[in-house]
């Protein structure tokens, strides 16, 4: 009988990656799965829960991102200053013309785990408003979400 052992992942094997999304035309929910997934490293067959292997994430045309139904109006994020009475609110619209990318980054956030790895995590996410970012040098490879 063959002595088979579980594969567990080091810190220091990890090999991340560059990848490049393009949110033009694409639904907030399935790009932030995608992003999400790519982030965790869950594609992977090296993937360790306890270990952070993800990869670099670049997304571009944020502002151009697609939601369905009433969600534009309807949709609210809110966020507090800690002191009474700070409790700020704001619409996707609002939001969509003030900091585009951070629609993306709040709903990334909501996917990731609840750990100690999220913040390292999300630290490896850059999202753009627009077609240009900064990470040419790094030839991030185009992935396609359906």
């Amino acid at each position: 009988m063959a002595d088979f052992k579980t594969f567990s992942q080091k810190p220091a094997d990890v090999a991340r990656r560059w990848i490049l999304i393009d949110a033009k035309d694409a639904t907030l929910g399935r790009i932030s799965t995608e992003i999400a997934k790519y982030l965790i490293g869950k594609y992977k067959p090296t993937y360790t829960p306890h270990v952070d292997g993800g990869d670099y994430v670049v997304v571009v045309n944020a502002k151009e991102l697609v939601v369905t139904g009433e969600k534009e109006t309807d949709k609210i994020y809110y966020r507090h200053s800690g002191f009474p009475g700070g409790l700020k609110e704001a619409q996707l619209k609002d939001l969509r013309e003030k900091s585009p990318a951070s629609i993306i980054e709040a709903a990334v956030k909501g996917m990731l785990p609840k750990n100690k790895l999220a913040p390292g995590r999300l630290a490896r996410l850059r999202v753009f408003a627009g077609a240009e970012h900064d990470h040419t040098a790094q030839t991030p490879e185009k992935v396609e979400v359906k």
